[in-house]
């Protein structure tokens, strides 16, 4: 049994435009996690009750996702966990995550520590936007690493890319990602050694899927 830490954004605004965590990113790998066996522990970076993003959400919760709404109560702060005990760190998206993301030590912290232990960091969709600016030993994260996330393409189809802080494929090539795209809304997910990442909300249960056989090689 590995120990899997899911850290949400806490952001309800995105420069004038109300968000939070896309749902299904957190439902559908949180289920897979827990149905494979594992301890999952569920942050956000303030703590409390995650803000879910409204156009994530059909009119009711599906009976499968009610427990994970309910994991989405009352949450622990970031800051309350230690990131080294676990064995993977998932950061799902929302455009939440591009607000509370990056350049954040904390979240910084807990990629460097997951890493250094030769742990799993899984994101998907807008959740690369924790890799934003993080520097480990000196380089950029994403660098030299394939990965993957909302492509720009996608960002300009939601008609949101005049709200969004920065564009998150544009960052992290400019990082020195090798950064790979498939068509825009399709599922498409991308492991690199340590490092697992999906482009939307459509590759959510892809990532979840990588991370638990990258996690079964250590077991």
């Amino acid at each position: 049994m590995a120990r899997i830490l899911i850290v949400s954004t806490s952001a309800d605004d995105m420069n004038g435009h109300k968000t939070g965590l896309w749902f299904e990113e957190f439902a559908a790998p949180y289920n897979l996690f827990k149905d494979a066996g594992h301890d999952v522990t569920v942050t956000s970076i303030k703590g409390g009750d995650v803000p879910i993003d409204k156009a994530s959400i059909v009119k009711e919760i599906l009976p499968k996702f009610q427990d994970a709404r309910r994991a989405l109560h009352d949450t622990k702060a970031l800051s309350e966990v230690d990131p080294a005990s676990f064995d993977a760190v998932y950061f799902p998206g929302g455009h939440g995550a591009v607000v509370d993301f990056p350049n954040n030590p904390q979240v910084a912290g807990a990629i460097e520590a997951v890493i250094k232990k030769d742990g799993v960091v899984a994101s998907v969709c807008h959740g690369p936007a924790a890799f934003a600016h993080v520097m480990i030993d000196g380089k950029p994260f994403v660098s030299g690493r394939q990965i993957n996330g909302f492509t720009d393409e996608e960002e300009k189809s939601t008609g949101l890319e005049d709200k969004v802080p920065f564009l998150l494929e544009t960052t992290l090539r400019g990082e020195g990602a090798t950064f790979l795209t498939s068509d825009a809304g399709k599922e498409f997910a991308v492991i690199d050694g340590n490092v697992v990442t999906g482009q939307n909300p459509a590759s959510s249960e892809a990532v979840a899927k990588l991370v638990l056989a990258k996690l079964a090689t250590q077991a």
